[in-house]
């Protein structure tokens, strides 16, 4: 595993292609002091550094990896079931239908036998696993009792319920979550006859049992995660700047295909699609359910602008989120005019109550009441909507969110340990610059719990990605 994991580690240097792009004039911004072409010239030329090249696995090793990293999991489930009072967890994965738990439990295969089941069973003394599948997998025998000619679902499984009598059947069903409610209607009708009645009334969701098991973390994963939240990381960085936008010719469009195009050279994807917001100064920004909302592709992007994005990749079960900000210089500008500094530094002060208030054990609701309340004594405007995440983008477990926080259970989970989490979130701050318009500047990093709060996986942003005109 070790061995394997080292392929992730920055490699040596290669240069990026810088789009072309015509310099602008001389022109200077009333009582800026002005840049001359060279300088302009200058500044975008280093927009052609050496990126640290990032190399991930081949796929043959992203497999092996993953498997690694299962054998770690299988050996938490005995114990989680008994914390969550399952006797019997049943996963059941359709062909083409794929359970969104399959991954995660089983060997990352395809896996095309029509139904496809997987069962933990506790014996009392030990964790027994029996795989029953359509097709034979060799892999799986290192995870699973299976056979080369495998015995169908109706019979083997009367035999399991017989030998436990398991008292509560553990499966994916009534949850709010899609990744807890995921049996299908009927694969449920074919459990609840080839079980029997008996069985059926044993039934419950495994709700709790799959938050436990998908929100933590194991070690080995730190290292692969941080390789991808470093590529998510570069990829918007160089997004946001010359190398890929010409103020007043790239179109929001054209930054979302390019980096569509960055992940398949990289051979990643992503759970949901790179999203861009823009402010102007004297536009009034549309907005949707609450926040900025996304901005058409055909805008064009030009000088005075600032920009945002939302991008996150996913990569061997493994799934990144990261907001940053970006601001195309005026002619004549060098630097971010002093209001949106300060925007963003309320940002970072809310990022840091955030990250300091919360600890291990303590309740997601008590949380952020102390962060609002933190934002109320600093007169800061802020909303808070972060997330947990790992393998899935909107993960579970419990998050820091004004939409959850005191209208849902949400509010009496406790934070763990090691859990991994989108720190997202926002402030708005009146810019004298732009006559004191509202300016959004909205932050997320991929951070993981410790005893002294959340660390970021990487330095968060502090200062906005400058755009040359």
């Amino acid at each position: 595993m070790r061995a394997l994991s080292t392929v992730l580690i920055l490699a040596l240097a290669s240069v990026v292609s810088v789009a072309s792009a015509e310099a602008p004039g001389e022109t200077a911004k009333a009582g800026s002091a002005k840049v001359s072409s060279a300088e302009v010239k200058s500044a975008k030329a280093k927009s052609a550094q050496a990126w640290p090249a990032i190399h991930l696995p081949s796929w043959s090793q992203q497999i092996a990896i993953r498997e690694s990293w299962l054998v770690e999991h299988h050996a938490l489930i005995l114990d989680m079931m008994r914390r969550h009072q399952i006797d019997m967890w049943i996963v059941v994965n359709e062909e083409f239908h794929d359970d969104p738990l399959t991954q995660f439990i089983a060997p990352p295969r395809p896996y095309t036998g029509n139904r496809d089941i997987f069962v933990f069973i506790d014996t009392g003394t030990s964790l027994r696993k029996i795989a029953v599948t359509g097709y034979a997998e060799d892999n799986l025998k290192r995870f699973f009792e299976t056979e080369d000619d495998p015995k169908p679902a109706d019979k083997v499984l009367p035999q399991l319920y017989e030998q436990y009598h398991p008292q509560h059947i553990g499966l994916s069903i009534g949850a709010r979550r899609g990744v807890q409610r995921s049996l299908t209607h009927d694969s449920y009708l074919f459990l609840a006859k080839t079980l029997g009645a008996d069985a059926e009334s044993h039934f419950v969701p495994a709700a709790d049992l799959i938050e436990e098991y998908l929100d933590t973390r194991i070690q080995d994963e730190f290292s692969t995660y941080k390789t991808l939240v470093e590529l998510t990381d570069q990829l918007t960085k160089r997004a946001f700047s010359n190398e890929v936008i010409t103020p007043g010719k790239t179109t929001v469009g054209d930054v979302r295909r390019w980096l569509y195009d960055q992940m398949g050279s990289y051979d990643v994807t992503t759970w949901f699609q790179p999203d861009l917001r823009l402010q102007r100064k004297g536009r009034v920004p549309g907005t949707s359910r609450g926040f900025l909302a996304v901005e058409p592709e055909s805008t064009v992007i030009l000088p005075g602008d600032v920009l945002h994005l939302d991008f996150g990749i996913t990569c061997m079960g493994l799934n990144t989120d990261w907001q940053k900000e970006a601001y195309v210089l005026l002619p004549g500008e060098k630097d971010v005019p002093n209001g949106l500094k300060h925007a963003m530094a309320n940002t970072n002060t809310l990022q840091e109550s955030l990250m300091t208030r919360s600890r291990p054990g303590r309740l997601a609701g008590d949380v952020y009441n102390d962060i609002m309340a933190d934002m109320k004594t600093a007169n800061i405007e802020a909303k808070v909507y972060s997330h947990p995440i790992g393998n899935q983008g909107h993960g579970l477990g419990a998050g820091l969110d004004y939409r959850a926080a005191q209208a849902t259970a949400a509010e009496g989970k406790h934070m763990r340990k090691g859990s991994y989490i989108s720190i997202e979130l926002n402030s708005a701050t009146p810019v004298a610059e732009w006559d004191n318009q509202k300016v959004y500047i909205m932050e997320e990093d991929d951070a993981y719990l410790t005893d002294d709060g959340f660390k970021t996986f990487l330095p968060r942003q502090t200062s906005f990605y400058l755009i040359h005109p």
